[in-house]
This record gives C-alpha cells, sequence and structure tokens, in this order.
C-alpha cells in the first residue's frame, strides 16, 4: 500500500512541476513533495542512506518562482538562502516543514553540526533572537526544541505531521549523540543523552535499545548493578532485544555470578533457536522513525545478534572454567555436532566473534573429555586436530629477527591462496599440532599405556624441534610472544609428562635427563623440581635429592608464578594439562627427606 501511495504522490508531483514554479501553486507542491519523500522513506522500510534529493529541486523550485537562482550552492547555502530570502507568509509551513525533513536526512547522516545549522536558520527566521541555548543544556537538543512546528493546514492533509517529526528528531539526535559519547568514552554525557531519549518518541523495539545502550554504557562506568537494571528493563520492554540478554549474561560474568550467567546464557541459546520472524513496527501511523535514522557503527556493535554456535561455545567454555565437566563435555560435543551445519557461514569475519580458532574449540573439548574420564574420546578428538594440521607444517619454522616471514614452502591441501602460510600462522598450527600430541600423551597415561604415553609425548617434542630461533630475538619476542610461550609451555608440559611415564616404567635415568631439561625451560618449576628430587631418590642418590630438595625449598615463593604472570594467560586447553603435571607425593617425599636430613644430622655430630 505504501509503496503505491507513493507511486501516486510521485505520479502528482511530476504534474506540478511539469508546470512553471508559481508562488500560488507553491504550498501545494511542497506539501505534495513533502508527503511523497515521507512514503518514499515509509514504502524502504530501511535506514535512510541517500541524499535527499527531492528536497534540494523543491527548494530550487522555491527561489525560481521568486526569480532567483541556487544551482551553483550547496545544500546547506541553499537552505540558507532560502529562508533569508523568501518570506511569503503561506510558504512558511511547507518550508518548515520541508526542513525538518532535511534535518531527519541529516541526522541519518551523522551530520549534527548541518542540522544545528539547519534549526538555527528555521527559529531565527520564526522568531529573531529566539532559540538561546542555555548553560548545562546539549545544543543540538535546545535547537530542536525551540523550533515551533507549524500547524497543519486544514486544506493540506499530511501523512505525519511537523510536530510528530519534530518528538522524533528529539529522540534520535539524543540517541545519536549518546552513542558518540559512549564511543569516545565520556560516560556521564553519555548516559544523560541517553536516557534523553529514553523518555522521548519512539517505538519498543528503539526503547529497548536505548535501554541496551544505557546498560552498557553503565557497565563502562563500573556500575554493573545498575547496568543490570537498565538491560532487564530492556527485556521487559522488548523480549526480543536478545542483544541485551547476551550483554546480562557479560555483566553477571564480570561479577563472577557464574549461576546466573549460566542462566542467561541458555535463555539466550533457547530464544535464539525459537526465534520467530520481526514482527511489525509497532508505530505504523508514522513513516519517519527513529530507527530510520540511527545506524552507527557503535549500535550496530552494541546489538550485535550473537550466533547459537557463539553461545553454545560460550556455555561450554564457562563450564569447562568452572569445574563442570559433565555440562561442558555436552555443551562441547554439541558445538561440533553444528561444525557439521555449516558453522562457517554463521561466524561473523570482523573479530566480534566471542569463538576463537576451530583447532583450540576441538583442543578444549579434548580437555573437558578427559576430566570427564572419556579419554579414548578425547584421543579421538585430538587427532582429528593433528590430522588437520599436519599439512600446514613446514618441515623447518625458522624465525628471524630481520625477517620475519616463513620459508617459503609449498602446503599440499592447505586451501589457502597461493599455497602459503604466515610465519604467525604455522606456529599457530605447529602449536595446535603438538598440544594434540600432548593431549593423547596424558590420554594414554590416564589409561596405564605408559609406552604409548611415551611416544605421543615424544611426537609432541619432535614437533617443537622444527622452530628455529635466529638473531637476538627482540623483533620476534614483539611480533610472535604470545606464540613462543605457548610452544615454552608445551614443550614443558610434555617433558614432565614424559618423564613420569619414564618413571612408571623404571627408565629412571631417561626420567632424570627430561626433569632436568624440564628445568632449563622454566627454571624453579614447582613440578619440574619436585619430579627431579623424586628421581634422585629413585636413583638413591639421596644427598643429591636432598641438596635439591633444599634449594628448591628455600627459593622465593611464587617464583616460577611470576615468570608465568609475565606472559599471557596460558590456553583453556592447556590449563588440564598443566593441573595433570603438578606432583601428586610432595608431603610424603618431604617427610622422606626430613628424616634423612635429619638422621644425616645425627651421624655428623
Amino acid at each position: 500500500v505504501r509503496r503505491q501511495q507513493r507511486d501516486e504522490f510521485r505520479e502528482l508531483l511530476l504534474s506540478i512541476r511539469g508546470l512553471p514554479a508559481a508562488l500560488p501553486v507553491l504550498p501545494l507542491e511542497l506539501t505534495v513533495l513533502y508527503n511523497s519523500l515521507l512514503f518514499t522513506v515509509g514504502a524502504s522500510d530501511s535506514a535512510i542512506k541517500e541524499e535527499a534529493e527531492g528536497i534540494r529541486q523543491g527548494l530550487l523550485r522555491v527561489l525560481e518562482a521568486c526569480g532567483s537562482c541556487g544551482e551553483d550552492l550547496g545544500t546547506e547555502q541553499l537552505w540558507q538562502k532560502v529562508l533569508q530570502e523568501v518570506t511569503a507568509e503561506k510558504l512558511q509551513a511547507p518550508l518548515h516543514r520541508l526542513g525538518a525533513l532535511q534535518a531527519a536526512w541529516w541526522l541519518a547522516a551523522s551530520r549534527l553540526g548541518s542540522v544545528a545549522g539547519l534549526f538555527q536558520l528555521l527559529s531565527t527566521a520564526e522568531d529573531p533572537g529566539g532559540a538561546h541555548c542555555s548553560e548545562g543544556q546539549n545544543e543540538l537538543l535546545s535547537m530542536i526544541k525551540a523550533w515551533r512546528a507549524p500547524p497543519e493546514g486544514a486544506s493540506l492533509p499530511l501523512v505525519q505531521s511537523a510536530k510528530d517529526l519534530k518528538e522524533i528528531l528529539c529522540t534520535a539526535a539524543a540517541f545519536l549523540q549518546g552513542l558518540q559519547e559512549l564511543e569516545a568514552g565520556n560516560f556521564p554525557p553519555a548516559l544523560s543523552l541517553l536516557q534523553e531519549a529514553a523518555g522521548g518518541f519512539c517505538s519498543k523495539k528503539i526503547l529497548a535499545q536505548i535501554y541496551t545502550c544505557l546498560g552498557c554504557c553503565a557497565q563502562r562506568m563500573g556500575k554493573p548493578q545498575t547496568a543490570l537494571q537498565h538491560l532487564k528493563r530492556a527485556l521487559q520492554v522488548d523480549f526480543q532485544c536478545l542483544p541485551a540478554l547476551s550483554h546480562v549474561a557479560a555483566v553477571y560474568h564480570e561479577l563472577g555470578k557464574t549461576d546466573a550467567e549460566m542462566q542467561a546464557l541458555t535463555l539466550l541459546y533457547e530464544a535464539l533457536g525459537n526465534r520467530s520472524p520481526a514482527a511489525a513496527s509497532s508505530s505504523p501511523y508514522f513513516l519517519m522513525q527513529t530507527e530510520l535514522l540511527v545506524h552507527t557503527p557503535v549500535l550496530t556493535s552494541l546489538l550485535r545478534h550473537r550466533q547459537p554456535s557463539e553461545v553454545k561455545y560460550l556455555l561450554a567454555q564457562r563450564c569447562l572454567q568452572d569445574g563442570r565437566v559433565a555440562d561442558a563435555v555436552e555443551h562441547y560435543l554439541d558445538f561440533l555436532s553444528l561444525l557439521q551445519e555449516g558453522l562457517q557461514q554463521q561466524v561473523p569475519l570482523d573479530g566480534s566473534s566471542a569463538l576463537p580458532r576451530i583447532p583450540e574449540v576441538f583442543l578444549e573439548a579434548a580437555s573437558a573429555l578427559e576430566q570427564a574420564g572419556r579419554h579414548q574420546d578425547a584421543i579421538t578428538v585430538c587427532e582429528e586436530v593433528i590430522r588437520r594440521t599436519t599439512d600446514l607444517i613446514p618441515r623447518v619454522l625458522q624465525v628471524e629477527e630481520e625477517r620475519l616471514e616463513q620459508l617459503e614452502c609449498p602446503l599440499p591441501g592447505a586451501g589457502l591462496a597461493g599455497g602459503l602460510l604466515s610465519q604467525k600462522e604455522s606456529l599457530c598450527c605447529l602449536a595446535w599440532r603438538a598440544a594434540g600430541y600432548l593431549h593423547q600423551g596424558w590420554a594414554w597415561a590416564k589409561l596405564g599405556e605408559s609406552k604409548e604415553a611415551v611416544t605421543q609425548f615424544t611426537r609432541c617434542l619432535s614437533d617443537l624441534l622444527r622452530v628455529q630461533l635466529h638473531g637476538s630475538g627482540i623483533k620476534w619476542t614483539e611480533n610472535l610472544q604470545a606464540e613462543v610461550e605457548v610452544l615454552q609451555k608445551i614443550r614443558l608440559l610434555s617433558l614432565i609428562g614424559r618423564g613420569t611415564q619414564f618413571l612408571e616404567l623404571e627408565r629412571h635415568k631417561d626420567a632424570l635427563l627430561d626433569f632436568q631439561h624440564s628445568l632449563q625451560i622454566s627454571p624453579g618449576d614447582p613440578a619440574a623440581a619436585s619430579y627431579l628430587v623424586q628421581t634422585l631418590w629413585k636413583l638413591n642418590r639421596k644427598r643429591e635429592a636432598a641438596a635439591q630438595w633444599q634449594k628448591f625449598s628455600q627459593g622465593s615463593p611464587g617464583e616460577d608464578g611470576q615468570q608465568q604472570g609475565q606472559g599471557r594467560p596460558l590456553p583453556l586447553y592447556l590449563v588440564s594439562c598443566l593441573e595433570q603435571a603438578i606432583f601428586p607425593h610432595s608431603e610424603p617425599l618431604a617427610r622422606s627427606i626430613q628424616d634423612y636430613l635429619g638422621t644425616a644430622a645425627q651421624d655428623t655430630s
């Protein structure tokens, strides 16, 4: 219906413009233009983007009727000329309505300065000396509010009154400026402007979006409880505003309220699965609406709808982090099944997704399966990671200070342009495959298969020998620090793991070498140090064991933790391996050494 009415108004406008511009007919022509533009906006039902060329043509027709011209003027200069030179009383109301429409187009383009200037002209033309902005008030909002919308004429019906349009402009201007202040980090003025917008004239959909932005602003101000109040208000206004529910989960995560966070994520996942098609606008009477004027990147970012796969991953990740292993396994397996449904097409490519790289998700799933005692399943999942990354890793990966580029070599089956991976990407693939072997080693160890565990740990260590560092290391440390730290941690855990299995096989000398090597990588590591002392003890080198025990016991507490803290957080998929590497017999070993030292002291005396 709107498209039909739009077309009819266009035909009528073209018929009028087929005649020379004349002052007596201009009020009708400008009113038809006003209605036509509103129907054009309403029929498109999408955000305004292009310039309103029809308005410019209307202004030129006004100047033509007055014996003037302005073809060479920009739109802002054209408005200034028209409002200063055209004084006919009958044209004031149509021009003011057209000015409000022009302001809507400029608001949609975030040209707030142009809008303020236009309303300054409109108010000055109407009341010279008016439109003053009081101290502490927002200038643009003051300008719009000071403008007196012209009354409707009985003989010229309007599809949307100028008064309603003014209210929408006030709401949109407050909303847009609030978003700008929020993006700039100016939170108090952002909060004030968004609250102004929330009290304005808009649909329930927009009101829920404004409350969501208020919640995000309060969260960034360090007021999580206030943020929750705004976000819950958004959901009360419009439960289809699912980004608000996503932000609720984020606030609960920040507060450390895991149960509430999990509940919010579960509701979000269910709502995404049962999502109905977008409902029609709750303001069908208005062709120009706030949602057509506010479409900034920051709003798009704040209101981004998460995909079901992202929420499912967050559920799995939070369960694993919180030790809810059974739930984590269930969610990870559900997520992996989503991979078969074309997950890559669901994930945004702008970096805003909550998902890590897919191999890391596989490794996290393997970690959850291990902790749940499903070691064979963990081995199978890791085998998939190993299989998919094998052809992506060169035989030798050189990291040079002067040339941070990987040796060019073909990568069969990589599926990448040119068949090459960047050096950083190659290091990531190497870390994933090595971590796969590491998890398999610990899984075989839990199954009591020490020989197979040693094989997997050895494969992990052999993989890591592919990396060769050249130069002083300054440049590669800056560019690849995270990847190098992960590789070093995997190497440490693999050496400790293989050493423990050598102990199970009573290959004590081999175990001793691995633990000594571990301490070269991470001096003072408590697990490696304890295993070294135990191995010396088993080799009947009790004096050395006691000396090493005293050395490590006297070291500054938390020394190793400080070393770890200097780097980035450990990837989630390595946390379970770190826990498995913890030495389990600290107290018995300490008692044995203390007894030995006591006996040695008595013998000496």
